[in-house]
């Protein structure tokens, strides 16, 4: 299966999809343009909003706000007014350092994780409903993509140059994982792990930087499907749509050459396909 272009945004560093279901829209990043993107496939709209600040996880929260995890931390962005509010930011004084992916889990919980250029010394933060942060995982790499199982009991969780993503308990009452264990590991050459969702089946969808794909994965880790798409750098992935049927990727320009560009002029769009199965709507964040 292929996913095609369907917004020819030429990204720098896309990421982050979320589907909005009020709006039927779908909300992605560009990190490092500093954009916050919105997708109306009903009308065929495309909006960019300049935020200002590096962006690089967002989460649903009230009717016109967000939860995000950015370059300052953790903070509300209220798009009517294009503005933030700050809350706090744990790795404050870390210039090295800045958020990744992140997600709201169904109990209304926002998790998300740091990087660094090299080294393990990032962790991935669970930011409570009352605003308080905790470490939940120390000792990654890159924290990338993050998902629960539809009965959420596990946690799947990917450390990029790890090459691995990774299944935990997960005790949905309380927020707390347990006994880590590897669900998919790579061996580097064909693709790393980024951005991952999970749909209605329990079967994990991860997009391969520099892979030139979207994998799935049933819960026993085994690769049953792959989409292909005509960019090497996939970066993340989300279901949407009015049935959750559509599965949205986006990608990335990042660090390639112009010789690279020239030869895959579709990097950084916004792709589509329907796989056949669906997704299953984002939380909301409780706070």
């Amino acid at each position: 299966m292929q996913a095609k272009t369907v917004v020819e945004c030429h990204n720098e560093l896309g990421e982050g999809p979320i589907w909005h279901p009020l709006e039927k829209c779908l909300y992605w990043l560009d990190i490092l343009e500093k954009k916050i993107q919105r997708y109306d496939p009903h009308r065929d709209e495309y909006q960019v909003f300049k935020v200002g600040q590096k962006v690089s996880a967002l989460g649903l929260r009230g009717t016109d706000s967000f939860i995000t995890a950015g370059e300052n931390g953790f903070a509300f962005w209220y798009r009517h007014w294009g503005t933030f509010r700050f809350i706090s930011n744990p790795e404050q004084g870390k210039t090295e350092a800045r958020f990744n992916d992140g997600k709201v889990d169904r109990d209304g919980r926002f998790w998300a994780g740091t990087m660094t250029a090299e080294g393990a010394s990032s962790k991935l933060y669970k930011l409570d409903e009352n605003l308080a942060v905790a470490p939940m995982i120390e000792n990654v790499t890159i924290s990338n993509g993050i998902g629960w199982s539809p009965d959420d009991r596990i946690m799947y969780y990917a450390d990029t140059r790890r090459f691995t993503i990774y299944a935990y308990d997960f005790d949905h009452e309380h927020g707390e994982i347990s006994n880590k264990r590897e669900f998919v590991r790579f061996n580097g050459e064909n693709g790393v792990p980024d951005g991952l969702t999970v749909d209605g089946e329990g079967y994990v969808w991860c997009a391969l930087w520099g892979g030139w794909r979207v994998e799935r994965y049933s819960p026993a880790g085994e690769c049953v499907e792959s989409v292909e798409v005509p960019v090497a750098q996939p970066s993340s992935c989300t279901f949407g749509g009015d049935d959750f049927g559509t599965l949205y990727i986006t990608s990335a320009r990042e660090g390639m050459s112009k010789t690279h560009l020239g030869e895959q002029p579709q990097a950084g769009n916004l792709f589509a396909c329907q796989p056949g199965v669906r997704g299953l709507p984002e939380p909301k964040f409780a706070g």
